[in-house]
């Protein structure tokens, strides 16, 4: 069976502050909701001072989140990490580490936006040294022993749950991301199918006498809405889908490589591209069984209104789930 996924980036390019309230909301709602029918994870992001409010704390998220949860896997996918401070970050997923028993998965990137690094006051030349101090702090933090940090010596407590440390990977698309996993012993996460970047990362393994393991997107990993007519979903929702997809167009230049990427720019243009798909039930379960590795849901995708992204979920839980368990 497919690995299943919700993700909620909370993004909403006209709200009020009572219909983004209701949003997160909503967000958690869905996610008890998901957790009850057994859905594996539900994912999040980060990113600072986008103009349609994408999520920018995604541990506060995933805190309410595993509060109001039981059993799902929270992955936040992915941090910027020079932009977070390594001590308070070492503290901050140890002590969600400790409320969840474990559920939460932590991706550590670099980011790709230069405008979020100035806006923090970081020096976005330094990211690569930044991201391996914030690797190396965290993996001696969770230790629970002091240890020396900027010249001074330091101990974080408490320590996590999670023995030998709560699950870390390092994300990205380049061989510098690779390495920095491999010297680590750490698993890596590129953030595109990219087999190549994979065996470099096995070739870095083997150098330095580390073990690890990739988690890597399908070839093909397109972002799920489930409705019984797809084609009236896509003509009353689709700029909800382009909205998120420009989104991205607009961030990524030509040398970032990302699972989802599109170059349309209009609804019908990203619906014959497939990088978001709507699916009736029956398609859904179709192509689970055919080539699916994960199944990703978006109820509330670039602003989707919430009863529809609900009819997304439902739909998913009640009329695709139960089929693919019966296999």
């Amino acid at each position: 069976m497919p690995t299943t996924v919700v993700r909620f980036n909370l993004v909403d390019p006209a709200p009020t502050p009572a219909s983004l309230s209701e949003r997160y909301q909503a967000a958690l709602e869905m996610a008890a909701y998901a957790d009850d029918r057994g859905i594996a994870t539900i994912q999040t992001e980060e990113h600072h001072g986008a103009g349609n409010n994408w999520l920018p704390s995604p541990f506060v998220f995933a805190g309410a989140v595993l509060g109001a949860t039981r059993r799902i896997a929270v992955t936040v996918s992915a941090i910027i990490g020079p932009l977070h401070d390594p001590l308070r970050l070492a503290e901050d997923v140890a002590v969600l580490d400790l409320l969840s028993g474990g559920r939460l998965v932590t991706v550590a990137g670099i980011g790709y936006r230069p405008e979020e690094y100035e806006r923090a006051g970081v020096d976005f030349r330094h990211r690569g040294r930044l991201q391996d101090e914030l690797l190396d702090t965290l993996l001696k933090a969770w230790t629970g022993e002091p240890f020396t940090f900027r010249d001074r010596t330091v101990r974080v407590t408490p320590r996590p749950f999670t023995r030998p440390h709560p699950l870390l990977l390092v994300g990205g698309s380049s061989k510098a991301a690779a390495r920095r996993a491999a010297r680590l012993g750490l698993p890596f996460f590129p953030s595109a199918h990219l087999p190549d970047l994979e065996a470099y990362y096995h070739e870095q393994l083997a150098e330095h006498g580390t073990e690890g393991w990739t988690m890597m997107p399908a070839a093909k990993t397109p972002l799920l809405h489930i409705a019984d007519d797809p084609d009236r979903t896509w003509a009353e929702h689709g700029e909800h889908f382009l909205h998120e997809a420009r989104t991205y167009a607009s961030w990524q230049s030509k040398d970032i490589r990302s699972a989802v990427r599109s170059a349309a720019t209009t609804v019908a243009e990203l619906r014959a591209e497939g990088v978001y798909r709507v699916l009736t039930p029956e398609e859904c379960v179709a192509y689970a069984q055919e080539d699916a590795a994960s199944l990703v849901l978006h109820p509330l995708v670039g602003g989707m209104p919430v009863d529809e992204g609900w009819r997304s979920l439902h739909h998913f839980c009640e009329n695709v789930l139960p089929r693919l368990k019966d296999k």
